[in-house]
């Protein structure tokens, strides 16, 4: 680790740090239905939807009502997307004439999208049209964003309110969230990312020869729009198999930088906005804090892993001093390296800028880790916020225990219901992904797909399906997961890891929404101190991640062990 590098993590975390009160203080404004400066020219836009859908925007859903709206939404969404992919090859702007993706691969690809998750069996460039990048999968990169937005906003308004049945509307709430925040800021950092080289074009592939003579086919298309809501929505599929490890993605160190603050900024900014609205801004910038430690604790330990380099090859005599760069960009190096898998697995963002398969056994648990502690740190937009109040809750119980009294948390007592309710969606993602891991390391059409035997195979798998349940989207590579069986179960993992968790998280909002908000009294434990700060961390670490130990032993630490013992797989 060098001075260097840690001030290039550290421009990166400062800048996120000065966008996410503006930021959040504008989203409060959208969500809050009061004017802004975009009102004048989006106000009479959102009014058209409103009148096209024929949604009353006054009108008000229960828990239940919200609920079932989200998902007869991405339903909908699924479906329209499902057709895109199977009728690509007779739908236009198929300059390349891609053929139709099979079932299984469509079926995966688009529950991923739906999901927020964009985890991608598929290398972009050499299956995708232009029609199904734009229309298919961009178009979802927004809604999936949108939606997880507007579930975080419905369970801020619990806390706001006092004898409610009401959450506000879904419709509502996914309307301004893509007119207000994910469109301005999209069409802002796609210029941005056009003047930094990225293309933008509705030209398919072309020829080009090479020093040595030899022909080369160079894929281009729209990738700069892709690019910016994949980030800004916390989506992370890109346009190219390798993702922002490609040129054309992510061509030099300044769009490196516009990549981890795009990703970062919304998600970060929506917790100011949660303080903000529910009138504790000192609440907002505790669980920043909480997403700060860990994530910068995430960041130090990849970095460390990294540039302490791999024992087999100190062991035959190569430079320590040059880590490990294998499957890393030159132009990037191990500091953004590690900012970025950190980040991207902080989140549920899922792209990457190096390959993590290629990184130190260690270096590679640390990605897997995060995204097992629930995508939380700050998570995706929207679904990291409401994951967060979870452990919130579920801190807060913890200290009622301690001291004797009725857990509150902003002024709601939290009771039994509510308690099982947060159980259940914090239980789903190890179900999810320790299910299906076991399965699938044991069957036969689970295990002929891995790359790697030993450790770092179950590693690919472990990593799979954390990723497709925690709705990141990442790779751990290795895995050949364009089969039907890991189409299937990973499609499924992802379905569970989203509305298994959307449900029980809008059904305590419900019932939040129906108490009285009670004012602070001498025996109320603050949840704005240093204290919960430490008290909610070690409850995400230990709920969120202490019941993955025993997979992660089996995989990436045995293989760190095995490989200082001079032992390769």
């Amino acid at each position: 680790m060098t001075i260097t590098g840690w001030l290039q993590i550290g421009v990166v975390l400062i800048a996120v740090l000065l966008l996410a009160k503006p930021l959040g203080l504008y989203m409060a404004r959208v969500f809050a239905g009061e004017r802004t400066w975009l009102s004048p020219v989006l106000g009479p836009v959102e009014k058209g939807f409103y009148g096209l859908a024929g949604v009353d925007p006054d009108q008000e859903q229960t828990w239940l009502s919200y609920a079932l709206a989200i998902l007869t939404f991405s339903i909908a969404g699924f479906l329209a997307l499902f057709a895109i992919l199977r009728l690509q090859g007779i739908l236009p702007l198929n300059p390349q004439g891609f053929a139709g993706l099979p079932p299984d691969l469509a079926f995966n690809t688009a529950v991923s999208f739906v999901t927020n998750t964009n985890w991608q069996n598929y290398g972009g460039e050499t299956t995708m049209s232009h029609f199904s990048q734009m229309a298919g999968l961009t178009v979802q990169n927004f809604l999936s964003a949108a939606a997880g937005i507007a579930v975080a906003m419905a369970t801020t308004r619990a806390f706001v309110r006092s004898r409610a049945s009401a959450l506000g509307n879904f419709w509502v709430d996914m309307t301004r969230a893509t007119l207000y925040v994910l469109l301005p800021l999209a069409i802002l950092v796609a210029i941005a990312f056009i003047a930094l080289g990225l293309p933008q074009s509705l030209d398919g592939s072309f020829v080009a020869t090479t020093l040595e003579g030899a022909p080369q086919t160079i894929a281009t298309g729209p990738v700069a729009s892709q690019e910016a809501i994949k980030q800004l929505g916390t989506n992370g599929g890109g346009f190219f198999n390798v993702n922002a490890a490609h040129p054309f993605e992510n061509p030099n160190a300044f769009s490196n930088y516009l990549n981890i603050i795009a990703m970062l900024s919304i998600s970060l900014a929506l917790v100011y906005s949660f303080g903000q609205l529910v009138g504790s801004r000192r609440q907002g910038w505790a669980l920043i804090a909480v997403t700060l430690v860990l994530l910068t604790a995430g960041i130090g330990g990849v970095y460390w892993a990294e540039t302490a380099g791999n024992p087999l090859l100190h062991a035959v005599g190569v430079e320590a001093a040059q880590g490990n760069m294998e499957g890393k960009e030159v132009r990037f190096g191990q500091a953004m390296t590690a900012l970025y898998a950190a980040v991207t697995t902080g989140l549920s963002d899922g792209g990457v800028n190096g390959m993590h398969s290629s990184l130190t056994p260690l270096g590679g648990m640390i990605p897997m880790f995060l995204i097992q502690l629930g995508e939380v740190l700050p998570g995706g937009v929207g679904s990291g916020l409401y994951g967060m109040i979870i452990f919130a809750i579920l801190a807060v119980f913890v200290a009622g225990l301690m001291v004797g009294r009725t857990p509150e948390f902003l002024g709601k007592k939290i009771e039994a219901r509510e308690m099982k309710l947060a159980m259940l969606a914090v239980l789903i993602l190890p179900l999810a992904i320790l299910g299906f891991t076991a399965v699938s390391a044991v069957v036969e059409f689970g295990v002929s797909a891995i790359n790697t035997p030993g450790p770092h195979g179950l590693s690919e798998i472990l990593y799979a399906f954390s990723s497709a349940a925690g709705n990141n989207g990442s790779a751990f590579g290795g895995l050949s997961g364009n089969t039907p069986w890991y189409n299937t179960t990973l499609g499924i993992a992802m379905l569970l890891g989203r509305f298994a968790c959307i449900v029980p998280v809008l059904a305590i909002a419900g019932s939040l929404a129906t108490k009285p908000r009670v004012p602070a009294s001498s025996g109320t434990f603050p949840t704005d101190r240093p204290l919960f700060v430490g008290l909610l961390i070690g409850i995400i670490l230990i709920m969120g991640g202490l019941q993955f130990f025993p997979a992660l032993a089996l995989g990436p630490i045995a293989e760190h062990f095995a490989m200082l013992a001079g032992q390769s797989f």
